[in-house]
């Protein structure tokens, strides 16, 4: 003992301060963080082999996979596109916008994973905004936080929300009825909703990644190899023309419009060669000098000049993607696929110098060019607002609508458990071909399921390890029998953390904790296993405090402190909400 803790005890709160340290730099990807924990926990003893390898056999890791492919028939089928062909409508003032948005993105995100309904709905609010004349910025936060909203009206909201429901169940040994949050969330959702709209001029007016590329003429340089240049017949790597100072070659246009890109070392240049570099223009423009280069008379890159062979694409780097802290020159991301980065935007700016020796940040937006980039094969890694397709309305979009509310009938009512209910739905959407086999196998997020399987192993290890028991004691000196302070404190203490680090994470942590200082203090379970669901989805105050802020932060080209002057007032006007609904629905 040290402190008065074990040595697992311990062991459990190293990797839990190590999850917090990796996320935060970045530099290791949630899914490894998670298996690490789950490999430290095992090998040490600090969690029994049965329990630690029970983690990836739960019915909760099982659910996730399962809602996946639920969510896949939905938007397959065109339910979103119905939504918001039919909610948004054409609204004269921003308030009116606010509403007529933030309602369907919180109905969809209570049913339907809110990381997938906020990235589409990126995609559908900077089209919206072009035909009703509002900076999209003013909008696509708004998003995020009307997402955290919705997901927190029902236990499939979010992955939190599950976890916690497990938990629940395990320690209370009673099952969290489906719709245990609605009242205090939607309640949370109103406030919320009112609140924006009273701050609306706080929300922010930034340029998006799409006015940075707007040009071709901002990010890159056109030159031509003239017939007298001493470069012909020499490879561009023998004539030092391929990694320039201030720049990089991305691609070599023939006189015939035959395009090589990316640039091989070995490539041979020829008389008429255009010659297209990305990076610091002015000291690109250097090698007509240096290399007897000319200026190209007709600009063959150009983004509305493109052929089936050459695309430019956008991507946003996600939280915990392998590229986040590295250079593109140092990943071999561009020879794997084919293309090459052109531009780098940070908080809507497109980024000067080199973009191949910018160190990549969660939230960048880059701009390849190049082979057609597939978004299914970077699930987690990169997101792709402009490749999210909104599919026609079809029978199909009733049928797969139906199969979702007799999902949450069935389980609401008791009528099937949650596990065989959601199984029983993505049955009926895989025989209803709401989805294709191939849909499904790209639905499933392997790297959620381990993300998630590896905070269940975290949180029952401050179960098992006793760290629960004794903080909840600790609670308890500080509180004395008040449980409503008690139940104060967690939720005080579980709002900070959320800001820092994952929803998940924050509810496998505080969950044990909170229900067994329920128990200790003889309080109603169900009061503080609600209040911390809503708690750890109100992450308002940071960019990276979750996947949906993260994910709107580069196409908004917000900054830091666009979250801290809105998220701050949100959490503590929620957190107040919270308490008070949830004290009133299930009297401590």
């Amino acid at each position: 003992m040290f402190l008065g803790l074990s040595i697992y005890a311990w062991i459990v709160l190293l990797c839990l301060a190590g999850k917090a340290v990796a996320m935060a730099t970045g530099k290791v990807s949630g899914d490894m963080i998670s298996l690490a924990i789950i490999i430290i926990l095992l090998v040490t003893g600090a969690l029994p082999s049965e329990e630690a390898l029970s983690c990836f056999s739960s019915p909760l890791v099982v659910l996730i996979g399962v809602l996946c492919v639920i969510v896949a028939g939905l938007v397959h089928t065109g339910v979103v596109r119905w939504i918001t062909d039919n909610m948004l409508g054409t609204p004269k003032t921003l308030r009116g916008a606010l509403i007529r948005l933030m309602f369907p993105v919180a109905i969809l995100s209570a049913f339907l994973d809110n990381n997938t309904v906020a990235a589409m709905f990126v995609n559908v609010v900077k089209q919206w905004c072009k035909k009703i004349n509002i900076k999209p910025s003013k909008l696509i936060l708004p998003v995020s936080y009307a997402a955290g909203f919705g997901a927190v009206c029902t236990i499939i909201g979010a992955s939190s929300n599950l976890l916690i429901a497990q938990f629940y169940k395990d320690i209370i040994n009673s099952q969290m009825p489906f719709f245990a949050p609605a009242i205090p969330g939607i309640a949370c959702f109103v406030v919320g909703v009112i609140l924006i709209i009273a701050m609306r001029k706080y929300l922010p007016d930034r340029k998006t990644p799409e006015d940075s590329f707007e040009s071709s003429s901002n990010y890159t340089v056109e030159l031509l190899v003239p017939s007298e240049c001493e470069s012909i017949g020499m490879t561009v790597q023998e004539a030092g023309l391929l990694n320039v100072v201030g720049g990089h070659l991305i691609e070599i246009v023939r006189f015939d419009r035959e395009i090589t890109s990316p640039v091989p070392p070995d490539e041979f240049i020829l008389g008429g060669d255009h010659l297209v570099y990305s990076g610091n223009i002015q000291d690109l423009l250097t090698l007509k000098d240096t290399h007897g280069l000319v200026n190209a008379t007709h600009h063959v890159f150009h983004i509305d000049e493109l052929d089936k062979n050459r695309q430019l694409q956008m991507a946003t780097i996600s939280m915990d993607s392998p590229l986040a802290g590295d250079t593109m020159q140092d990943s071999d991301f561009e020879a794997e696929n084919n293309v090459v980065l052109v531009a780098v935007a940070r908080q809507g700016e497109n980024i000067k110098g080199i973009p191949r020796e910018v160190r990549l940040r969660a939230g960048d937006t880059l701009l390849f060019e190049g082979q057609k980039l597939k978004p299914s094969h970077f699930t987690g890694n990169l997101d792709f607002f402009d490749n999210i397709a909104l599919p026609q309305i079809n029978s199909k979009t009733a049928i797969s609508s139906a199969i979702v509310i007799a999902m949450v009938l069935l389980s609401a009512f008791n009528v099937l458990p949650l596990l065989n209910s959601c199984m029983l739905a993505a049955a009926a959407m895989a025989i209803t071909r709401c989805c294709s086999l191939k849909q499904i196998q790209s639905a499933i997020n392997w790297k959620t399921v381990m993300v998630f399987a590896g905070a269940v192993c975290l949180g029952k290890g401050i179960e098992h390890t006793g760290l629960a028991m004794m903080v909840g004691t600790f609670v308890q000196e500080i509180s004395g029998t008040n449980s409503l302070l008690a139940l104060i404190l967690l939720s005080i203490v579980a709002t900070i953390c959320t800001q820092f680090i994952s929803n998940t994470t924050t509810a496998a942590v505080f969950i044990p904790i909170a229900l067994k200082t329920a128990i200790t203090l003889g309080a109603n379970p169900m009061a503080f296993a609600v209040s911390l669901l809503i708690t750890v989805s109100s992450s308002f105050s940071t960019p990276f405090s979750s996947e949906t802020n993260t994910l709107v932060y580069g196409p908004g080209g917000y900054k830091f402190i666009d979250y801290v002057r809105l998220g701050v007032p949100m959490n503590i006007v929620i957190l107040i909400v919270n308490i008070l609904m949830v004290s009133i629905v299930y009297p401590l």
